[in-house]
């Protein structure tokens, strides 16, 4: 049969019908046609398929490509297979490590089944926070806002921001930390929230917020809270603090024990809060293996930076409190830049040094008894912040040195990190 009718496309060959007409296959086949027949029979799909595999051949001989352009395209086609390919494993390995961080929360919350805490929806965050509007504060760990409970409790929510493995980690830490205690002087987990990357803590409500504004008052301004006062605080984190090391059934190391994590409620009493670089261990065990150091500078113990001093332990924990008690009892920051910001001065040196030498510490309108708190409170402090571990006393008998009379105290040898220059 003649395949008179000139070169029809190879899409006309998949299908393309016209009544009482011939379907003609491509140039190479002009030879080779179907007689379609009756018009009301369609081409097979088939056909039109074969017709096209024909036509690769074709198309390439056509065009004599030398040696190294099929060379170049078949290299290319890889390439292109091979970026497709790597793109889709990248994707997949980065959902499957957010999906193993997720797994692992939520692996470590149905495997505690003693929390008190209780888990709330992001929507029942939400109608807690009256849709987020009343904000608290905001720090590199989220947003705290406040709300209230159907209860009519009046908690705190700490939104919480960035999400990865090392947050996840500090998640699961004050869950599994506060979740499983309680003390008159440690901040209340009240509930949590997990869904995917949303997470909240929620907390109970501490109205005057943290120590840090009434220990280091604006310039200008007169200290709010009285030496009495101060005084019973200290003795109340210290037996918070205590509480930790030995009052539960396995030891915790809180690691970032600083004015801003005291918090105070309506009455001031003392909740230490933020477990979040936490640490659990077996009472009976003595050293911490640690892989970094953690906590914030200025209360971080020297055995967290050089390993030559000695090993990792709860007395890691006195040193934070001894620079907190000394930050308390003077009412000032223990590292202060001078005036041309070139030289800072260290208050532990400094009043140790007046302490020594016999000279009394110089405060406004102080009684002999506020004098007196002082006093001890730096001495305490002194002990505290000893630079070998061995040296410091536990945080029992630092409670017993508080409370106990001023003139059995000695004050201990100056083996402290002293000066320091910018």
């Amino acid at each position: 049969m003649n395949c008179s009718v000139p070169y029809v496309p190879t899409s006309y060959c998949l299908g393309v019908q016209y009544e009482n007409e011939y379907l003609h296959c491509p140039r190479p086949y002009k030879n080779y046609c179907h007689n379609l027949g009756d018009s009301r029979r369609k081409p097979s799909i088939y056909c039109g398929l074969v017709d096209n595999l024909r036509f690769i051949p074709w198309w390439f001989s056509e065009h004599r490509l030398s040696i190294y352009e099929i060379t170049g395209i078949v290299f290319g086609a890889r390439f292109l297979c091979g970026i497709a390919f790597l793109s889709v494993f990248l994707v997949n390995k980065l959902k499957r490590r957010h999906l193993s961080v997720y797994d692992t929360i939520e692996d470590f919350l149905q495997g505690q089944n003693d929390l008190m805490p209780i888990r709330y929806s992001y929507s029942h965050i939400k109608k807690i926070t009256s849709g987020f509007n009343d904000k608290l504060g905001e720090g590199g760990f989220g947003k705290v806002y406040k709300g209230k409970l159907r209860s009519g409790l009046v908690v705190a929510v700490k939104v919480l921001g960035c999400f990865n493995t090392s947050s996840a980690q500090d998640f699961i830490n004050e869950i599994g930390t506060i979740g499983r205690i309680h003390h008159v002087n440690i901040v209340k987990l009240v509930g949590f929230c997990f869904e995917g990357k949303k997470r909240a803590l929620i907390y109970e409500f501490m109205p005057n917020g943290s120590l840090d504004k009434y220990i280091f008052p604006e310039e200008g301004e007169a200290p709010t809270l009285s030496c009495e006062k101060i005084y019973e605080i200290s003795c109340k984190v210290a037996r918070g603090i205590e509480y930790l090391h030995r009052g539960c059934d396995i030891q915790i190391l809180d690691f970032d024990i600083k004015p801003h994590n005291v918090l105070l409620d309506e009455n001031f009493t003392p909740k230490i809060s933020d477990f979040g670089l936490a640490k659990l261990r077996a009472t009976d065990a003595s050293i911490v293996i640690m892989t970094a150091a953690r906590g914030t500078l200025g209360y971080m113990a020297p055995e967290l930076f050089y390993k030559n001093i000695g090993g990792v332990s709860y007395k890691a924990d006195v040193y934070s409190f001894g620079m907190l008690l000394m930050e308390m009892a003077g009412q000032r920051k223990n590292l202060e830049e001078s005036v041309d910001q070139t030289i800072q001065t260290c208050f532990p040196s400094w009043i140790y040094d007046q302490i020594i030498n016999g000279k009394k510490i110089e405060m406004e309108d102080a009684t002999e008894n506020e004098r007196m708190l002082v006093e001890k409170m730096i001495i305490v402090a002194m002990w505290c912040i000893q630079m070998q571990p061995t040296e410091r006393p536990s945080m029992n008998k630092v409670i017993e040195m508080l409370e106990g009379d001023l003139e059995q105290l000695v004050m201990p040898p100056k083996s402290f990190l002293s000066t320091r220059s910018a």
